[in-house]
């Protein structure tokens, strides 16, 4: 029986009691974190404060507002819950990250994109109000205009300011089915031209385009996958919707398909069942291995458990070393490169790291940039989000690549990754900070807000009780 929106409402004051005890439970000048079991990051978890706040019962939709279109979740609500709450409604937040595990507080405090990103920014730009349980332990509730200097200053900390315990997001209408269109490109200088194109009208070929994103798969043979939505198969040219949670694999389909179409939950979690390509890894792309394989762990958080396996065994490291093959290094990243300098980047990409297939997701931030600026009285005025600093107006592609690849004769483990930090620098980008990063203090400082940071944390985490943002991405290099 589905509990009512009274019912939902009690159970989360329960559960926020529950969190504020916890915290207030744990020693004075003991650093804590949140007690939960996955994570969706990619860096090494050690030396992790042992003190946990008790998450349990806050992972959760409150209640969802079709007339509103807005909805109210808690911190650990992850979008596959909240997804398939909206959906009934005719409704889907404004941004879905392709991982069906990521939660609402994760994607707001860290950062999450999608093929909607680039009319509609990323997550937490639809982001109305929130209730964070700060590092000083108290519980506020921030907007735009009650502590705007944390609710701006909360994207990109990563936990180190605070967690969200309850967010109101905003929705968007959602139709039955996306079209797809998968449009070929042999030059990356003609495709860089044609995403500026689509980002600036909305559409390509006399075609609407509400989903953006693409692949490339080498640098004669790349595609973008233009979206819209659509009420039958028949209206996106083709005889029924493609099912990509079975055998068939959703990637492989992008060249052989000019033209696809989904039911709006499968467009959603098309990357999911094989974690983008990455499912190969584990075999699952064998036909053989597939058939066996249950489709109820043909999932992304199933392929990120096995990773954290083989983390903590180093299995794949010793069976490298049984059969004579070179150390590699683990190259996981998601970049974004102003839209202008993509090509060139992709091209710098190819000849120095020489990974494939290489995800592209452009995106801009949400314009008119909604909200006031905290030193302003002027309603509107435009706020960049400073812990993540992005250029109102500017058309970036995030560039996401994962994978390994062999350390070369005279190098070590994270030369690479290093290399790829001084390009994102060199053509103007940003690098999300999900996954392993080797920049010093004073650079990371000037990347990532530093000053501004550096209040936020005096301000709301005077103790610094909670893990600091530099210690929590970098480590302690």
């Amino acid at each position: 029986m589905t509990a009512t929106l009274s019912e939902r409402a009690r159970a989360h004051a329960k559960a926020v009691a529950a969190l504020t005890a916890s915290y207030a439970a744990i020693p004075a000048g003991t650093q804590v974190r949140l007690a939960k079991r996955t994570s969706n990051l990619f860096r090494p978890r050690t030396d992790q404060p042992q003190a946990g706040l008790d998450v349990s019962g806050l992972d959760g939709v409150i209640g969802i507002d079709p007339i509103a279109r807005t909805a109210e979740v808690q911190g650990m609500c992850t979008y596959e819950r909240l997804v398939a709450e909206c959906l009934p409604h005719g409704l889907m937040p404004t941004v879905v990250p392709q991982l069906k595990t990521i939660t609402l507080g994760g994607a707001v405090t860290g950062l999450g994109i999608e093929s909607s990103s680039f009319r509609n920014g990323l997550p937490h730009e639809a982001v109305l109000e929130m209730d964070v349980l700060t590092g000083d332990g108290q519980l506020r509730t921030v907007s735009r205009s009650q502590h705007p200097d944390l609710f701006f200053g909360f994207p990109n900390s990563y936990g180190s300011l605070g967690y969200a315990v309850r967010l109101l997001v905003e929705l968007d209408p959602v139709r039955p089915f996306v079209g797809l269109r998968n449009v070929r490109f042999s030059d990356l200088d003609a495709l860089a031209a044609a995403i500026e194109t689509i980002g600036a009208e909305r559409s390509w070929d006399g075609e609407p385009v509400d989903f953006l994103d693409g692949v490339v798969f080498s640098l004669d043979q790349a595609y973008l996958c233009l979206g819209r939505w659509v009420d039958d198969p028949a209206d996106a040219g083709v005889a029924g919707a493609s099912d990509y949670t079975g055998q068939q694999i959703y990637y492989r389909s992008i060249p052989a398909r000019a033209r696809d179409c989904l039911t709006v939950a499968d467009y959603l979690w098309r990357w999911d069942t094989d974690w983008f390509w990455c499912s190969g890894a584990f075999g699952v792309q064998n036909p053989v291995i597939r058939r066996l394989w249950p489709a109820r762990y043909r999932r992304s958080d199933f392929y990120h458990r096995l990773i954290s396996l083989d983390h903590r065994f180093g299995v794949a490291a010793k069976l490298d070393r049984i059969r004579r093959r070179p150390a590699t290094e683990r190259v996981v990243q998601d970049v974004e490169i102003p839209v202008e300098r993509t090509a060139d980047f992709l091209r710098w990409f190819a000849e120095h790291v020489g990974m494939s297939p290489i995800w592209l997701c452009p995106l801009t931030l949400h314009e008119p940039v909604r909200g006031s600026d905290p030193d302003s009285s002027a309603p509107g005025a435009a706020q960049p989000w400073p812990l993540y600093p992005m250029a109102p107006g500017q058309l970036y592609v995030n560039v996401g690549f994962w994978g390994t690849v062999p350390i070369a004769a005279g190098r070590t483990d994270g030369d690479v990754n290093r290399l790829v930090e001084a390009a994102v620098a060199e053509h103007a980008g940003h690098k999300s900070l999900y996954s392993d990063a080797y920049y010093d203090r004073e650079t990371f400082a000037a990347m990532y807000g530093g000053q501004t940071y550096a209040e936020l944390k005096d301000r709301y985490d005077p103790g610094h009780r909670l893990t600091g943002l530099y210690e929590k991405a970098v480590g302690r290099r």
